[in-house]
């Protein structure tokens, strides 16, 4: 088989190109930017999904494209998000099913969702709260459209968030205030129930998929999570951390920290802050139905990505190219927040 990632060299990208590089197989990477540390056997082609002819002359010889190219929440991006998540996904999927691919795998999000009552299935309506959500729905139903126009096969993945090793973005904010022994936050008491999901559980999921031959929508998570207040003391005790979780009030916060986003002064996204203190998680059913279970729970999870962030803190320090979610996120404001919180 013949494996193009396009984003490969993202977090999720990465992981999944050097999977199928291990297993022997041919993988080429499309991306905006190239990773100095990427396996020489994988291919890498310097191409932006809104190129479409380059995008075209890439798809040559693919027999399954894993499309994680998307611009997100981290990067604020604002109308750019329409044109990278929907018309480039669009253009990506034209495209492959053009040159015959035999499937399609769209990485979607958990975001289109918006903040639904939960258990989530795939009867649960589609309703985004903020602009990225809006541009991964309207990037998905486009890529729908084309594979049902041409025929393709098509697994499209609703991911909850991706931990696993190499994961920054938001999650070092979260990893650096522990070490540091600073208090952390949840939005309310902290009793919402949050599912995450491993990387490796993802590529699992879906390989189990298509090894099945069941093309369809697929909600992904792990199978054992509880509440976020739950998540953060586990993480902190697994650290040996002084830090303790703090209650804040849910809708001064929520509109504190949608002031300090629109003035350039917080890292957080809509997505982040309209859903943190809110229950997120999904209903596996029909992906353990077909024999998919995942590995990891949410506490092995991080308490995995925590351990490789202190592992490689020394060389993370100047982290500040690649992809949004594998390198340092500028805390701002909340560096503020940071100091007074290992007060109190």
């Amino acid at each position: 088989m013949k494996h193009l990632v396009t984003g490969g060299s993202g977090f999720l990208g990465n992981l999944i190109a050097r999977h199928f590089s291990a297993l022997g197989e041919s993988v080429r990477v499309l991306d905006i930017w190239e990773d100095p540390e990427r396996p020489a056997q994988i291919e890498f082609c310097k191409i932006d999904v809104l190129e479409r002819e380059p995008v075209r002359q890439a798809m040559q010889g693919i027999d399954i494209v894993h499309h994680t190219a998307a611009l997100v929440p981290l990067t604020k991006s604002g109308r750019r998000f329409q044109a990278v998540n929907v018309t480039g996904s669009q253009i990506v999927a034209e495209e492959a099913a053009n040159a015959g691919v035999q499937c399609f795998i769209h990485m979607s999000s958990s975001a289109i969702f918006g903040a639904p009552d939960c258990p989530v299935t795939n009867e649960t309506s589609l309703k985004p709260l903020e602009i990225y959500g809006k541009s991964k729905l309207d990037g998905e139903l486009a890529v729908r459209a084309v594979a049902e126009q041409k025929g393709m096969k098509l697994i499209v993945v609703r991911p909850r968030t991706i931990i696993g090793e190499g994961r920054l973005g938001i999650f070092q904010i979260l990893f650096d205030w522990i070490k540091e022994n600073a208090n952390v936050y949840v939005i309310g008491d902290g009793s919402n129930k949050i599912q995450l999901l491993h990387a490796q559980d993802l590529i699992n999921a879906y390989i189990c998929v298509y090894q099945a031959g069941k093309p369809g929508l697929y909600n992904v998570g792990t199978d054992r999570y509880g509440t976020i207040r739950e998540a953060l003391e586990n993480l902190s005790r697994h650290a040996n951390s002084r830090s303790k979780v703090k209650n804040l009030p849910s809708a001064l916060t929520v509109t504190t920290l949608e002031v300090l986003d629109r003035l350039g002064l917080s890292p957080l996204a809509p997505w982040h802050y309209l859903t943190y203190g809110k229950d997120f998680y999904f209903d596996i059913e029909p992906l353990t139905a077909l024999g998919w279970k995942p590995k990891y729970s949410n506490d092995e999870m991080l308490r995995e990505a925590y351990d490789w962030f202190i592992a490689n803190y020394e060389q993370l320090t100047g982290a500040s190219i690649g992809s949004p979610h594998r390198r340092k996120v500028k805390e701002q404001l909340l560096s503020i927040l940071k100091i007074f919180s290992k007060r109190g």
